[in-house]
C-alpha cells in the first residue's frame, strides 16, 4: 500500500471518514432514516477524500499500538456523533409544535408513520417534520451543515479530548430551547383552543340543553386547521431563521 499512500496518510483519512461518517449518519436531511445506510456512508466518504487533503496537516502520528489507533477512532466516532445529534435535536421543535397542536385540535388520536425517526407520530408532526425537512433544502440551509462540519475541526481538532460534559449540557439547552420553539410555533392554535373552550363553557352554562360535545368537536377540528394553515408560513420562517442563527453559531 505503500505505493499508494503511507500509513501516515491512510490513518488521517481514516479519522476523517469517523468523524463525517457519524455526523452523516444523523445530519438533518442527509442522515433520515429512509436515507439507505450505504448512500449515506458513501457521501462520507466523499466528503473525507475532499476535506482529506485540507485536515490531514493537523492528524496525529499513527499511534504504536492497536489500543491507540481504535481510541483514536472512537473518539472521532462520538465527536461526530455528537455534532449531528445536535443538529438533529433542534428538529424536535416542529415535532413538539405538531404534537401541541394536535392535542389542541383534537388529532392527536391519529398517529401515522414518521419517515424521519421511523416511530409513530401524530399527522401534523409528520408533515411539520417533512416541512422542516424541505425548508432545509430549498433555503440551501444544508450548506451551513457542511461549513459546520469544516469549521469542527478547528473547534475540536484531532488532539482535543472528547467534551462530554459540554456537549451534555449544549445537549439540555439545545433540547429545552426547541420545546420552547416548539410552544411558540404553536402559540396561534393554542390561544384560538383557549378562547373557543372558554366560549362553549360558556354556551353550555346559558344553555344546558344543548349538546356542546356535538356541535363544539367539528367546530374546533375546522376552525383550529384553519388556524394552523394560516400561520403555517410564519411557523416555517420563524423556524428556518431560528436553526439558521443557530447552526451558524455552532459553526462559528
Amino acid at each position: 500500500m505503500q505505493h499508494y499512500a503511507t500509513a501516515q496518510q491512510v490513518y488521517a483519512a481514516a479519522l476523517v471518514f469517523a468523524r463525517l461518517g457519524a455526523i452523516v449518519m444523523l445530519i438533518p436531511g442527509i442522515g433520515e432514516g429512509y436515507v439507505p445506510p450505504r448512500i449515506r456512508l458513501s457521501f462520507a466518504f466523499v466528503m473525507a477524500l475532499m476535506l482529506f487533503p485540507v485536515l490531514s496537516a493537523g492528524a496525529p502520528a499513527v499511534p504504536a499500538d492497536l489500543g491507540g489507533l481504535g481510541g483514536s477512532i472512537i473518539k472521532e466516532v462520538l465527536i461526530g456523533l455528537m455534532l449531528g445529534g445536535i443538529l438533529r435535536l433542534f428538529m424536535t421543535a416542529l415535532a413538539a409544535a405538531g404534537e401541541v397542536i394536535s392535542i389542541q385540535t383534537t388529532l392527536s388520536f391519529a398517529q401515522t408513520a414518521n419517515p424521519a425517526e421511523a416511530l409513530p407520530s401524530t399527522s401534523l408532526g409528520t408533515f411539520l417534520g417533512l416541512l422542516g425537512l424541505l425548508l432545509i433544502m430549498t433555503t440551501d440551509l444544508h450548506h451551513l451543515f457542511l461549513s459546520a462540519i469544516v469549521r469542527s475541526y478547528a473547534i475540536f481538532p484531532f488532539s482535543r479530548a472528547v467534551p462530554v460534559n459540554d456537549a451534555g449540557q449544549l445537549a439540555v439547552r439545545t433540547l429545552a430551547q426547541a420545546f420552547a420553539l416548539g410552544l411558540q410555533l404553536s402559540a396561534p392554535v393554542i390561544v384560538f383552543s383557549l378562547v373557543f373552550s372558554i366560549a362553549t363553557g360558556l354556551v353550555g352554562r346559558v344553555m344546558p340543553q344543548f349538546q356542546v360535545f356535538f356541535v363544539a368537536t367539528p367546530l374546533q377540528l375546522l376552525l383550529g386547521l384553519s388556524v394552523f394553515a394560516l400561520s403555517l408560513g410564519a411557523i416555517g420562517l420563524v423556524w428556518v431563521e431560528r436553526y439558521r442563527d443557530m447552526v451558524a453559531a455552532f459553526g462559528a
